[in-house]
């Protein structure tokens, strides 16, 4: 069967998260939120640095080494060189994925009353 994706196809499934980090640069440490993560990279606001430049993202005690893919004001994308398999942020991911989503309308359906007006009344 022939691969029909692009060459920056994304081969890993994106997350969305709240992972509060400390990204570390070359002469700066900056706090960021990563709110987009995979195996394969992250989306981080609140911290930017140049495209092109590696940095670190520091998480639960450990260091994640990456590379700015593009950047902007506020926020950055970076792509991991070495895939996560292991560790705080990949254990955050793997949390983040087991979340069930709930439907709005299932919560309002088991939340209603079973009756309405005097029809429970005997």
């Amino acid at each position: 069967m022939e691969d029909f994706r692009s060459p920056t196809a994304r081969s890993h499934k994106r997350t969305p998260v709240a992972i509060d980090v400390t990204v570390n640069g070359v002469l700066n440490f900056i706090d960021g939120q990563i709110t987009d993560l995979s195996e394969g990279g992250a989306r981080i606001d609140g911290a930017s640095m140049p495209a092109r430049s590696r940095c670190e993202i520091h998480y639960g005690g450990e260091v994640v080494y990456a590379v700015v893919m593009w950047s902007e004001i506020d926020r950055m994308g970076v792509r991991f060189p070495y895939e996560l398999t292991h560790g705080p942020l990949y254990n955050a991911l793997n949390r983040a994925r087991n979340i069930v989503p709930v439907d709005p309308a299932q919560v309002f359906l088991n939340n209603r009353a079973p009756v309405f007006g005097r029809r429970g009344l005997s």
